[in-house]
């Protein structure tokens, strides 16, 4: 006998009511980092030795704006579900609760300072 509702146990959803939910962002943020990493590495070697304007009038096109853009926001929100998932398992008490709050502020802050940097190269070029 099972005490969950049985519309809980049709949509999957477990205590915490988001478990399926972030493990598909995690895998789905994974993907993206899978395929976002190779370009970013190949990029990132050629223009190793670059001079500055170089770099800005690269990171300056559409294409390749779009792509830095996608792969910051993927990898900072991957780092945040997965640091999240660390600190539920290992720590406890005041201190979790204070880490999340900590982790997830952090990431949003390197998200915006990530795409106000790529923004700026993007409209001073």
């Amino acid at each position: 006998m099972s005490l969950r509702n049985p519309l809980a146990r049709a949509r999957g959803l477990g205590s915490a009511r988001d478990g399926v939910g972030h493990w598909w962002r995690q895998r789905l943020t994974a993907i993206a980092l899978a395929l976002l990493s190779p370009w970013f590495v190949i990029f990132a070697l050629g223009l190793l030795g670059a001079d500055q304007a170089t770099v800005q009038a690269s990171i300056a096109r559409p294409l390749t704006a779009t792509l830095l853009a996608a792969f910051v926001v993927s990898l900072f929100w991957h780092a945040q579900l997965g640091l999240q998932v660390v600190i539920e398992d290992y720590v406890h008490g005041w201190k979790e609760l204070a880490l999340q709050v900590l982790v997830r502020f952090a990431c949003v802050l390197a998200v915006i300072a990530s795409l106000l940097a790529i923004g700026r190269i993007v409209f001073s070029a």
